[in-house]
């Protein structure tokens, strides 16, 4: 039985940081091109530079993504990307477009190349295909039951390795490849644009009566009728072990630091856990106590049991219970003060949370808060600004300063 990795999303060099710091085995990332989140902050090659390093300089991978669907225009320095890619050291490029791999095996024929979910793969024979064009790694769409990945990797050679994702939000279309944002926004959802309109709300219009609209559900509120839940498969660790799984994915590269840290941190101590001992193990609550905290849509299992309901219809909103208010950036031992860089306004006397990378979250009040020059006040209403804090436990640079939305 081999220990799946933990695959983190970074948006950006601070999320990527954060997933390593939290207990991610590798994380993926979007370059300056060819990758489907066009609106995150991305890497330029001088922060891909420093993920680089800094993954590697802690035994992690890192893996690039060109996963687009690309048009002519698209493929235009091609060639010249895969090499820097190459020559900068990242560990495998995430790829869906046969003329990418093709291109990849003639000018970098020793990148590892995973074969994206955007190619969609639900099959054993095709992930054969895939491998025999110099694909190591195929991340199966997400529309597999457990039963079926069974299957694929009982029918795969040992060298091929499967990922599939565990976590985070799912595309009411297949494995992402969707036409609505394209018709109704202009922006392609397969060139990294998504306007997600699939969270909007609708009505019914009868063609022969313009203007009169009919809420799909019988209230007045309308319909989130292709409003995908989130998938969370935090409680099923041992099923997705015994399935044969390598790498467990998590989606976000648009979410938070936050999400990033506290997911991983579930999905980081769960693993080991069970490996610990798969006999005795035992699901502890805490863990979905991570998830539920950091924004997320209702949690559900996909397709990987073959639960009918997986839209949710009455909003399309984000659960949101808890904000990340700081990070930490030094502790001073001697005075048992922690300098913090403010993330959302919090306020002195405030119940907050700590959330570190190993061990559970510490409770803890805002006490003593002093501004950089030392002068105590009273909240934290500048964006990034710099403070300190009284705090007895010690803290270490990147723990997080999490608060309840209710909690004062």
């Amino acid at each position: 039985m081999n220990k799946p990795e933990i695959l983190a999303p970074a948006g950006n060099l601070e999320k990527l940081k954060a997933a390593i710091d939290f207990g991610a085995d590798a994380v993926y990332l979007g370059g300056s091109k060819l990758n489907l989140r066009a609106f995150a902050d991305n890497f330029s090659t001088e922060d891909l530079k420093n993920g680089i390093k800094y993954a590697h300089e802690r035994g992690k991978r890192l893996y690039v993504t060109l996963n687009v669907i690309p048009h002519n225009e698209d493929v235009v320095g091609l060639e010249e990307y895969l090499i820097e890619l190459h020559e900068l050291g990242v560990d495998a490029v995430i790829v869906s477009d046969p003329g990418i791999i093709m291109t990849a095996r003639e000018v970098v024929p020793e990148l590892e190349l995973h074969l994206s979910t955007q190619a969609n793969n639900v099959n054993w024979k095709s992930a054969i295909f895939w491998h025999k064009q110099g694909v190591k790694r195929i991340v199966l769409a997400r529309e597999l039951s457990l039963d079926e990945i069974k299957t694929i990797r009982e029918k795969l050679p040992e060298d091929c390795e499967i990922e599939a994702f565990v976590h985070g939000s799912m595309c009411m279309s297949y494995s992402g490849r969707c036409l609505l944002s394209n018709y109704m926004t202009g922006r392609d959802s397969n060139r990294g644009q998504c306007a997600q309109p699939c969270r909007y709300k609708y009505y019914l219009v009868e063609e022969k009566r313009p203007g009169e609209y009919y809420p799909i559900n019988e209230d007045d509120k309308g319909t989130y009728i292709m409003n995908s839940k989130d998938l969370c498969m935090i409680e099923h660790i041992p099923e997705l072990v015994a399935s044969g799984i390598n790498s467990f994915k998590i989606e976000g590269r648009m979410k938070s630091a936050y999400y990033v840290a506290s997911v991983v941190k579930a999905y980081r101590e769960a693993v080991d856990e069970y490996f610990k001992d798969p006999e005795k193990y035992t699901f502890n609550d805490k863990w979905m106590d991570y998830l539920v905290k950091p924004s997320h849509r209702r949690y559900f299992t996909g397709f990987y049991f073959g639960e009918d309901n997986k839209q949710y219809t009455e909003s399309s909103a984000y659960i949101r219970n808890y904000d990340i208010i700081g990070i930490v950036e030094e502790y001073n031992e001697e005075e048992k003060r922690a300098k913090i860089k403010q993330r959302n306004k919090a306020f002195e006397g405030d119940k907050i949370e700590i959330l570190k990378p190993k061990g559970d979250n510490i409770v803890a009040k805002l006490t003593d808060i002093r501004n950089n020059k030392n002068e105590k006040i009273e909240s934290t209403p500048v964006a990034q600004m710099i403070y300190s804090i009284s705090v007895n436990d010690v803290l270490e640079k990147g723990d997080m300063l999490i608060k309840s939305k209710e909690a004062k």
